[in-house]
């Protein structure tokens, strides 16, 4: 699914989807805040792959427990589920007690659906030096199929540094989606595609963006393809 860069349509109401479809290329589905999460998938009848989210109120999300593997465990088994997120220190068990054990089960059952894993980093104080960047990327890479980094810059050099990295990252190989949170950071949504990134996020609903310093799903559509030159 990423071999190409790929526009999500985030949202907490699968359905938004027909509201989405001129523009994305798949749905990001916040199962954390959304209501009935399940009930919404089962009755998802739309055209665009989802891409489902159900992030830690301890990595910026609001679920709770592990029952989020649960939801997350049924959900990469509907027909239109083409991607999962799990947070990379889920993975690596730097994440509470007890959450390794349900990360790396839940990415075992979506490789044996056929479904990719997006291991994913979000902080939300700082932009790290480069060297950390290109790291967390690789060791991101290392355990899902692509690696998500998400900073938040402060300047135009934090910036620029999420940009670096991401050129390095992509040069070393690594299927990568970054963005720098914020407002000195809101361009690298459209411009890190430019140098490897494989993965945007921009809202449905504008009034609704799940992520400081989003554009919109149209303006982020036409900012990337003018860029590359589509």
């Amino acid at each position: 699914m990423f071999d190409e860069f790929v526009l999500a349509a985030s949202t907490a109401d699968l359905s938004e989807e027909p509201l989405a479809r001129d523009a994305a290329d798949a749905v990001e589905f916040r199962m954390d805040l959304a209501s009935d999460p399940v009930d919404q998938l089962a009755a998802y009848d739309g055209s665009l792959p989802i891409i489902v989210t159900n992030r830690a109120s301890w990595e910026g999300g609001e679920a709770e427990g592990f029952g989020r593997f649960e939801e997350l465990t049924t959900a990469v088994g509907h027909d239109h589920v083409a991607a999962v997120d799990v947070e990379l220190s889920a993975l690596r068990g730097t994440a509470p007690e007890g959450e390794q054990s349900h990360a790396t089960a839940l990415r075992e059952t979506a490789r044996e659906e056929g479904v990719a894993v997006i291991a994913s980093v979000h902080d939300f104080e700082s932009t790290p030096p480069v060297e950390t960047m290109v790291d967390l990327l690789a060791d991101a890479a290392s355990e899902g199929d692509v690696a998500k980094l998400a900073t938040t810059a402060e300047t135009k050099a934090d910036a620029l540094a999420l940009l670096q990295a991401t050129e390095e990252a992509t040069t070393d190989g690594h299927r990568i989606a970054t963005m720098a949170m914020g407002e000195p950071g809101r361009h690298t949504r459209a411009v890190a595609p430019v140098y490897g990134s494989r993965i945007g996020y921009a809202p449905v609903d504008p009034g609704k963006a799940t992520a400081p310093g989003q554009y919109s799903l149209e303006t982020l559509r036409e900012l990337v393809d003018r860029l590359s030159g589509e």
